[in-house]
């Protein structure tokens, strides 16, 4: 009987989502990180999630074909990761074919283990997705390369479980030096006085929430801030300015920790969307890959704000800086650094103005250090 334990690496990627795609994957032996096998291949034209399931099956299936007991499956997709996991449901009916055939593939070995890794740590099957989809569009077939790549040091980690991250042991922090973000939800809006869906729309700071970044940005001086990294949206860059004048730097733009697009439900209370849109209100709900009409879904908003954070700590590694953004954003960033499902997002409470601390370090685990503090509006009169 087969004692091998492997690990999968997998991702699939699509240019124009759906576009021209492909997928990659990477079979490890669990123990030294070998590379035992690779696969790749074109798929003609699909979306980003299509590719991403295409892998996790190619990498199974070469799994299987090497007589694996025990597989450990890592992907940069926590969609794939957590609905193979059963923490959320398969309602796309593009994915649902796909997904019985990877849990057909799963029934075949021991045990599998499905976890989520930041995307620098899926470096190698993405490499190999990408090299599928250049050989397609010259209109080759891939085939592996003749150099296998060293090992990536990660390989030999204990797999994570259940969709999270492998930890540190023991109760402090992880080693190292850490990347403090501060994380400012931008001052009261009209919109967010009446509780009303705020995406894309541009409204301005209210006389109460100018008020509030002004005591946000007072009380920012306590730190040596390095860098204002802030939205484009103007509510988010009205915020910024009273910070970056306090503080004496000037505010960077990111827009990847801009709010979600809401799409037709953009200005609307939630009441008012139950009652003209009750079926598609429900299926978002249920499902975070599931998007307003003409709007966003949290599954995309997850991989945006992960990439800008994966950018921002790399471009101010070691220092301390603001973040002005907004609800979802910021508790995606949350969530990232709990490795929580999606349904978290329902569980955390922002205020307008108020302050999240997260501490960033080099190999993607977040610590949080404060959430929603608003002891800096104390002096304000509240509604």
């Amino acid at each position: 009987m087969s004692h091998l334990h492997v690990i999968v690496e997998a991702d699939g990627g699509s240019r124009g989502n759906p576009g021209p795609a492909g997928y990659g994957a990477v079979v490890r032996d669990a123990d030294s990180g070998a590379v035992l096998r690779e696969v790749a291949a074109g798929i003609g034209v699909a979306s980003n999630n299509v590719a991403e399931y295409r892998g996790l099956i190619a990498g199974l299936e070469a799994a299987r074909d090497l007589d694996a007991a025990e597989v450990d499956v890592r992907m940069d997709s926590l969609l794939v990761v957590n609905q193979m996991s059963g923490i959320w449901k398969v309602k796309h009916e593009a994915m649902k074919p796909l997904a019985s055939q990877a849990a057909a593939l799963v029934r075949q070995f021991a045990n599998v283990n499905f976890g989520h890794i930041p995307r620098e740590r899926n470096s190698h099957a993405d490499r190999l997705a990408n090299q599928a989809m250049d050989d397609a569009a010259a209109g080759l077939e891939w085939t592996a390369r003749t150099e296998v790549p060293e090992p990536e040091p990660e390989a030999s980690a204990a797999p994570a479980k259940r969709g999270l991250r492998a930890r540190p042991p023991g109760w402090g922090a992880p080693s190292g030096v850490a990347t403090s973000m501060l994380l400012l939800r931008h001052g009261e809006t009209p919109l967010s006085i009446e509780r009303r869906f705020s995406g894309t729309g541009d409204p301005e700071l209210t006389d109460r929430g100018r008020a509030q970044a002004a005591a946000a940005a007072e009380r920012l001086t306590g730190w040596d801030i390095s860098a204002v990294v802030c939205s484009p949206r103007r509510r988010a860059q009205q915020t910024a300015a009273a910070v970056a004048a306090v503080v004496g730097v000037e505010p960077v733009i990111e827009p990847g920790v801009a709010e979600t697009d809401f799409g037709k439900w953009e200005g609307q209370t939630f009441a008012e969307i139950c009652e003209q849109w009750p079926d598609e209100m429900s299926a978002w709900l249920a499902d975070p890959d599931v998007a307003p009409p003409g709007g966003e879904s949290f599954t995309a908003t997850f991989a945006r704000v992960e990439a800008a954070r994966a950018r921002v700590v790399e471009e101010y590694a070691g220092k301390t800086i603001v973040v002005v953004s907004h609800v979802t954003p910021i508790k995606a960033l949350v969530r990232e650094a709990l490795d929580a499902p999606a349904h978290v997002l329902y569980r955390v409470h922002l205020d307008p103005a108020s302050l999240t601390t997260i501490d960033w370090y080099a190999d993607g685990i977040g610590v949080i250090r404060g959430l929603n503090d608003t002891n800096h509006l104390a002096g304000l009169q509240t509604r």
